[in-house]
């Protein structure tokens, strides 16, 4: 389903299922600061503390020939993500105060479902499309398992031309599909991601999940 609304554009989709599958291991580029190795340290770790997936600080860490080698003092270059993951985070919350509003739990949000739902957003401008079926990852729910997530419940919304996190949540509120996927009792984990094409247009993809 495809609705216009003020030359935003908005898709929602669900479905339920049971999966489990291996990691792909992807990179993508962004700005990053340098960080500097502590005793106890390790790749994992330094994820965990950023939020950033293993293949995206590989990936700007070239030198790093083998990511079970690394030592204290050694200086490590970290994607820095903090302003789209605070326009991701400000859509989660506006979504938890719509479910609030009607006595619903709150989602958690899941670092590494949005990782995935950032992937979507740049596949469709890097593809130069508007679907919930990737050219390149397949189905969003083929692209969960595939990123190996496990879940028994899943469901995603996407849009692009919104130009803040207020602005696209109200679209899929006015939407009756979309307003489905965020208020639905079904999901209890959420993951918001963004990417900004060449024009400064924003695509957005909710991806909801329950395990």
């Amino acid at each position: 389903m495809k609705k216009i609304i003020s030359k935003t554009y908005i898709i929602s989709l669900v479905l339920f299922f049971l999966l489990v599958s291996p990691v792909v291991a992807l990179s993508m580029e962004t700005n990053t600061f340098d960080y500097a190795v502590k005793s106890g340290d390790s790749i994992w770790k330094i994820c965990l503390k950023y939020q950033v997936g293993v293949s995206e600080l590989l990936s700007v860490n070239p030198q790093v020939s083998n990511p079970d080698l690394i030592y204290p003092g050694q200086i490590l270059r970290v994607p820095n993500l903090d302003d789209i993951k605070n326009l991701e985070n400000e859509v989660a919350r506006l979504v938890n105060v719509e479910r609030n509003k009607q006595g619903l739990s709150s989602l958690k949000i899941n670092w590494q479902l949005s990782r995935i739902a950032r992937y979507k957003s740049q596949d469709m401008i890097d593809k130069n499309y508007f679907s919930h079926t990737s050219p390149t990852y397949g189905s969003p729910f083929q692209m969960i398992k595939d990123f190996g997530m496990q879940y028994t419940a899943a469901g995603e919304n996407i849009a692009y031309g919104q130009n803040s996190a207020s602005s696209v949540m109200t679209s899929w509120m006015n939407s009756p599909g979309h307003r489905s996927n965020i208020l639905s009792t079904s999901y209890a984990e959420i993951g918001v991601g963004v990417a900004k094409d060449s024009a400064g247009r924003l695509y957005w993809t909710q991806m909801f999940i329950k395990r």
